[in-house]
């Protein structure tokens, strides 16, 4: 079993839908990943351990989903020097407006990538993760190219459909 280089980890287990996404475009380029549940308001001491020890067990980048306050990432990123990601989960009334901002609004020197609200963003983050690993690996640069050659036939392919569709 090959040791995993990403970290997914969500505030809850009702947050798994959407932050499959993120495992599952990590799978599209065959990086190996965990996944576990913690809080940072909940089990605050459990977050901060699994923080600082992240890196020395050779995760190289997390992705922290929440909902919410959304406090997760934030505090993952405080705990540990690896890149963190965040993913906001429209868990409330807000539809993860509140989650958006608690993720994004991060004070000076603690960074956290915010993607977008969801099921997208957790997509982003999968992908993010990986470009963020292509930069020491060939291999993974060579596989985002042809991800982004895949988009672009996409593209071409709905064009051509609509032209043929409205008789151009």
């Amino acid at each position: 079993m090959t040791k995993p280089l990403v970290s997914i980890v969500m505030g809850s287990d009702s947050d798994l839908d959407i932050m499959r996404e993120a495992s599952r475009a990590l799978e599209d380029f065959g990086i190996a990943y965990e996944m576990d549940v913690t809080s940072a308001h909940r089990s605050p001491e459990r977050t901060a351990e699994y923080a600082r020890k992240a890196a020395a067990r050779g995760i190289r980048v997390i992705i922290a989903g929440a909902g919410g306050a959304a406090h997760l990432a934030g505090v993952i990123a405080a705990h540990t020097s690896l890149p963190v990601i965040g993913v906001p989960i429209p868990s409330t009334s807000l539809n993860g407006l509140d989650s958006l901002l608690a993720t994004v609004q991060m004070p000076a020197g603690i960074p956290v990538a915010t993607v977008a609200i969801g099921k997208p963003g957790a997509t982003n983050a999968g992908i993010l993760a990986a470009q963020i690993l292509a930069i020491s690996s060939a291999e993974l640069t060579k596989k985002m190219a042809a991800h982004k050659e895949k988009l672009a036939d996409g593209v071409e392919q709905k064009s051509q459909k609509l032209k043929t569709s409205l008789g151009g």
